[in-house]
């Protein structure tokens, strides 16, 4: 019963980092579409004010940020105090007999 458990739990953390990963090569695939195209319509409309720095900017450290989350990069915490905690309330479950 253990071992399904087990798989059941690597099953559903392998299914999370594919949605993860889906996640992030979607925005990537926005950006990469989206910014020439308001690049193209700014020096079209105002060449002498550049105004698509600032969304070129701002949406590339979102997805700066998603992909540190996505690649498991450690940002303050990180995510390891969460893995440390499920499996110490598993451990803690496991150990309790009713």
């Amino acid at each position: 019963m253990k071992t399904y458990y087990t798989e059941e739990n690597k099953y559903i953390k392998a299914k999370k980092k594919v949605d993860n990963l889906k996640g992030f090569y979607s925005n990537l695939l926005s950006y990469c579409l989206v910014i020439p195209f308001l690049i193209f319509i700014n020096l079209m409309t105002s060449p002498n004010h550049l105004w698509f720095w600032w969304p070129m900017f701002g949406w590339g450290i979102g997805i700066c940020f998603h992909a540190f989350s996505v690649f498991n990069y450690e940002i303050g915490l990180g995510q390891d105090w969460e893995e440390r905690k499920i499996k110490e309330f598993m451990d803690k479950d496991s150990n309790t007999k009713f």
